[in-house]
């Protein structure tokens, strides 16, 4: 939101969400996808993550995080390139990243590998 007061630019920011203060927000451990609305890989990822979420939500949480509605989060994390898949312990620290685009199988090993799945 752009706003024009008195001959300045004044641009509002939107106000922090819950993943801007502490991730995870559930006290489980955590995947965000961080991703682009209009990148193809980052689509592909997004239909990972609902299959996961459907699959194993009960035990992990997992986000989807897009760079026009939560830059804070991508400065936070130092993401530089997307997808990038973060991986958070229960206690909100950042166990493991990856930079690319995954199949679901690999996904899945690499939360047993974490054992955050059974």
């Amino acid at each position: 939101m752009v706003c024009l007061i008195m001959g300045f630019l004044v641009v509002w920011q939107p106000l922090p969400t819950q993943a801007q203060g502490a991730v995870p927000a559930t006290g489980k451990p955590a995947l965000y996808e961080f991703g682009a609305k209009y990148c193809i890989p980052c689509k592909e990822m997004k239909e990972v993550m609902a299959a996961l979420k459907i699959s194993h939500g009960d035990q992990v949480e997992f986000r989807m995080v897009y760079t026009d509605e939560e830059m804070p989060l991508f400065e936070k994390y130092k993401i530089v390139a997307i997808p990038t898949q973060v991986f958070f312990d229960a206690s909100g620290k950042v166990v493991d990243q990856h930079i690319g685009a995954l199949p679901k199988e690999e996904v899945l090993k690499k939360l047993k590998e974490l054992k955050f799945i059974r």
